[in-house]
């Protein structure tokens, strides 16, 4: 088999294969079509389970820091001994486990945030613009709304640091309200905060994935994109430098270049290929609840709690947690635990029932060491273009993954910087 296959009334620029078929994945697809490439997009399942679905749905400007930031180290320490935090961390005795969490220590300082903040928010900006054109093209049927994101804090002491973080964001540029508790409530009326006060960032947003996502594989199709599902990536065939074949449980695929995205799955994907991306799979959960009956006027997250609500499709979506460790697909319910009684600490007069497994859904986030994305040219394989590490940001960033990828493509020069998401950094 190969993507060169299709016919086309005007010649492309080239045959792209594309890796993945997350948000990632298909915002790749969509500009490099729109570009006039011939592109191709595999992925291991049908399309419909990757972790794009199940997210809270936010657009986050407001989350410049990365990952790896001071504190979090012994944060983590301590959420280790609650089974009901939103971390966890399952030690393996795997030499990549152990090399990720070193690098990961190594970056948690001010320095790396200071560096890195610019770089991350303009991503995020570039995505939230790219947004406002895909409502444009697409018809906003995907729920984009501009009402931005509290973040809400039981105590003093969170809201003091929510506060100073407040203070980094406007001096970045973004537009962000400090309100107290009798401020909150005039906000957000319809519902009964128990909160110490909150921060507004007003240049976040939110949408509805599911929406979001079909409507994308429906352009794609519209495009002329060939989409190919249940197709996992065994192997490649490298010669001169270049990718010349991609081997799979569905037969051989080829193309003038290579994007590997894969979410959780790149790091797997790039040993195959010959090349070194750190990733550690961040399993989070989320379900749905009617059962704040369209009160809820904007998306949240609970500061201490780490946990996020977004209204969507009418109801709303709560998730959470973090759990490093090997992938697996085994429901932890003292997480889901954790996420449920959170609720009503920050919203009071909401004790929700412990929803039914079957409707809890999990997904695995692509974290990097330093907490920053993969994205660019391979130095060492010259049609290779990766795309991926985008964290809890996934959905976020993925209009600006694509856009740039596009970009990369045809060697133009990309929309934001991407020097500090060099692809190979750790090679």
């Amino acid at each position: 088999m190969s993507a060169h296959n299709q016919s086309t009334a005007t010649p492309p620029l080239g045959s792209v294969l594309v890796v993945g078929g997350g948000i990632v994945g298909l915002a790749s697809a969509y500009y490099l079509a729109k570009d006039g490439w011939k592109v191709t997009v595999v992925d291991r399942g049908d399309f419909t389970g990757n972790c794009s679905y199940g997210s809270a749905g936010m657009i986050v400007p407001s989350h410049f820091t990365p990952l790896a930031a001071p504190g979090i180290v012994m944060q983590g320490i301590k959420w280790l001994f609650d089974s009901r935090s939103p971390f966890l961390l399952r030690p393996s005795p795997s030499l990549s486990m152990i090399s990720w969490g070193l690098k990961f220590m190594g970056h948690a300082n001010e320095k790396h945030v200071t560096r890195s903040a610019p770089h991350i928010l303009a991503l995020n900006n570039l995505s939230r613009d790219l947004y406002d054109g895909l409502a444009a093209k697409l018809g906003n049927d995907f729920g984009l709304e501009h009402r931005g994101i509290l973040m809400l804090c039981k105590t003093e002491k969170a809201f003091e640091e929510e506060v100073h973080l407040a203070e980094k964001a406007r001096a970045l540029g973004l537009k962000v309200d400090v309100l107290n508790r009798e401020q909150m409530q005039t906000v957000e009326p319809n519902v009964m905060l128990d909160v110490f006060g909150a921060t507004h960032f007003l240049s976040d947003s939110h949408l509805y994935p599911p929406a979001l996502m079909s409507l994308l594989l429906q352009r794609l199709k519209q495009l002329g994109v060939t989409l190919i599902p249940h197709t996992e990536v065994t192997g490649f065939v490298r010669h001169s430098g270049k990718i010349t074949k991609l081997l799979t449980n569905n037969g051989e695929y080829s193309a003038d270049t290579v994007v590997l995205t894969g979410g959780a799955w790149l790091g797997q994907l790039a040993r195959k290929a010959g090349i070194t991306i750190p990733m550690m799979p961040g399993k989070g959960y989320s379900f749905m609840t009617s059962a704040f009956e369209g009160k809820l006027k904007h998306p949240a997250l609970l500061i201490e709690a780490r946990v996020a609500l977004t209204p969507m499709g009418g109801q709303v979506r709560i998730g959470g947690t973090m759990e490093l460790a090997p992938i697996n697909h085994r429901i932890n319910r003292k997480r889901v635990e954790g996420i449920v009684s959170a609720v009503p600490q920050y919203y009071s007069e909401y004790r929700l029932q412990m929803p039914d497994e079957k409707n809890i859904w999990h997904g695995f986030r692509p974290c990097s060491p330093d907490g920053l994305p993969y994205l660019g040219r391979s130095k060492s394989i010259s049609n290779l273009i990766v795309a991926g590490g985008m964290g809890m940001m996934g959905l976020s960033l993925g209009p600006a993954a694509g856009k740039i990828v596009s970009e990369v493509a045809r060697q133009a020069k990309p929309s934001t910087s991407i020097q500090l998401f060099d692809p190979e950094r750790f090679n």
